[in-house]
């Protein structure tokens, strides 16, 4: 049983912003959002320099708890180089020793949800199995974002990550979620680091039939945030620049 000394885990949303212009975090974030964050002593955060940037905005609206340099900040491990096995059980557990302790810690992404298409997920099922609570927190997830702003179908959809690389899978890979999306109406979602956006569009005009709808959006919640929905066809007559430093969300229905 949890005890009822125990922490939590909370899952504090970021911002969309991370690479592009930023935005107003109080235009972003619910005020109480921002006060919890304050509030809190110990993080488990993906990369700690986002981190500290995230706090220094959130402290120019509420002043933080601590100063920045006294907070305990630890970044989420990672599988090490070369290695297939995954990252060992105590090291999730090291990070959830605060809460077992009394202490809330705060799990932060680089941007959006974390613990969505990201690896903060192993600490919360690290959590659960340590009977520690979860507590997500309101923020804006661009996936879901991007679904509710392109018309097609939010209410079968699936979130498939990244695509491979190579061309010849990728092109293998279109194929087989385009048969998919056709067979069970259902919205495919991809991303892609935003360098590689143009890259991804050019392989999706080039993959998909001609009657797929696609819709790209990009720089969501930002001041040139922007979403086009229209078939693959509309798509190859029109000249469309993307950003290489703003992210973007992939939609297509067949």
């Amino acid at each position: 049983m949890t005890s009822l000394a125990a922490g939590r885990l909370l899952l504090v949303p970021n911002t969309l912003d991370l690479g592009a212009e930023a935005v107003d975090i109080q235009d972003l974030l619910p005020l109480g959002v921002l006060r919890q964050a304050a509030a809190l002593q110990h993080w488990a955060v993906e990369d700690a320099r986002s981190a500290r940037a995230f706090l220094k905005r959130v402290h120019a609206v509420t002043p933080l708890v601590l100063p920045l340099q006294a907070i305990d900040m630890r970044e989420l491990p990672r599988p090490r180089k070369g290695s297939a096995s995954a990252v060992p059980a105590a090291e999730w557990a090291a990070l959830l020793a605060p809460a077992l302790a009394g202490h809330d810690v705060g799990l932060l992404s680089e941007a959006g949800l974390p613990a969505v298409a990201d690896p903060g997920a192993a600490l919360v099922e690290a959590a659960h199995a340590a009977g520690v609570t979860v507590l997500p927190l309101a923020g804006a997830s661009s996936l879901l974002l991007a679904l509710a702003a392109s018309g097609l179908n939010g209410q079968s959809f699936s979130f498939v990550g990244y695509l491979p690389q190579d061309s010849g899978a990728r092109t293998a890979r279109l194929r087989e979620l385009e048969a998919v999306s056709r067979r069970l109406q259902q919205t495919q979602i991809v991303i892609e680091t935003p360098y590689r956006n143009a890259a991804l569009l050019a392989a999706l005009l080039a993959g998909l039939q001609p009657g797929t709808r696609l819709s790209v959006s990009s720089g969501l919640t930002g001041p040139a945030a922007w979403t086009r929905t229209a078939s693959v066809a509309d798509w190859r007559r029109r000249d469309t620049a993307m950003s290489d430093r703003e992210p973007a969300v992939f939609c297509w229905l067949g």
